[in-house]
């Protein structure tokens, strides 16, 4: 289970003009590589949940993503792409010498793991999909199937909210809330660390990518979708995701579905969190994964 542990480097890596911070756990000869969910987040709630793998014989390497963290944060919008971030990631790879990785990307870190994946996979041992989608649009019907849940009048509200531009009204934020209690972390307390990254989300990266909170995507990558790309991905795919997750079970299916060798593991106790939500179901999960697809 998840225990915060002390990276043992903090590395800069330069990326193009700017400089962004990676941790690294453990000295095991296989690399479990994390690209956290945001975008905007820094990589504390991530890092911290998956250092333990360290007990288990892997190294642990997780980044601030540029415009978080600890890494630069310029104000450039034009930085803020899919494409950049994957460039970004190769980047940190090859700086730190990973060779190839079990690729780990939860929630807007799977988006750019995919992309990832396609566009390097000769850089991956396996590829972990936490909790994301490869099809945008039909994200967005899953969430407007989650909305109606909050039942029809505080849905037209919320529609109202989102065409007059008022997404800072007290009842449309109530209703956001609701929804991420619901969707995001089920957990009555949050964790630390989780807490820790959303006090110190990156606002810039997040609307121009996605859009304004985790149920309007309005952003660059509103129409992005990979589904028809997937087959090419021919390594191992772990694809996890919790019953009650804002990136639905049927998300998850749409992307096994597309892939050559994919497994599919829904935690019912849990939404976007498994990891903290139902620790004792997820890392036993994880690890099984991990050791079926180690290095001769």
């Amino acid at each position: 289970m998840w225990r915060e542990i002390v990276p043992d480097e903090r590395i800069e890596v330069k990326v193009g003009d700017y400089k962004v911070i990676a941790y690294s756990f453990g000295k095991g000869p296989e690399t479990v590589f994390c690209l956290n969910g945001g975008p905007g987040l820094p990589c504390d709630y991530l890092r911290d949940s998956h250092s333990c793998l360290i007990d288990h014989g892997y190294r642990v390497v997780s980044f601030d993503q540029l415009g978080t963290g600890s890494s630069d944060r310029p104000t450039d919008k034009s930085l803020w792409t899919i494409t950049r971030y994957v460039s970004e990631t190769e980047t940190v790879r090859q700086a730190l010498k990973l060779g190839r990785v079990h690729l780990l990307g939860h929630s807007w870190g799977g988006w750019l793991g995919i992309e990832y994946a396609l566009t390097h996979p000769d850089a991956l041992r396996t590829l972990i999909l936490e909790d994301t989608a490869a099809d945008i649009p039909h994200l967005v019907s899953e969430l407007e199937r989650l909305r109606s849940a909050l039942g029809s009048e505080t849905v037209a509200m919320m529609q109202r909210h989102e065409a007059d531009g008022t997404l800072n009204h007290p009842e449309y934020q109530a209703a956001i809330t609701i929804l991420n209690y619901r969707h995001v972390c089920r957990l009555a307390e949050w964790p630390a660390p989780l807490k820790r990254s959303l006090d110190n989300w990156q606002m810039g990266p997040y609307e121009a990518i996605q859009g304004p909170n985790e149920f309007l995507y309005v952003g660059n990558l509103k129409d992005w979708n990979r589904i028809p790309n997937m087959h090419a991905i021919k390594a191992p795919t772990l694809i996890t995701t919790g019953q009650h997750d804002e990136l639905t079970p049927a998300c998850a299916l749409k992307m096994k579905l597309a892939l050559p060798n994919a497994e599919l593991h829904v935690f019912p106790n849990s939404s976007h969190m498994p990891f903290y939500e139902e620790p004792a179901s997820y890392y036993p999960v994880l690890l099984n994964f991990l050791a079926k697809h180690k290095a001769a």
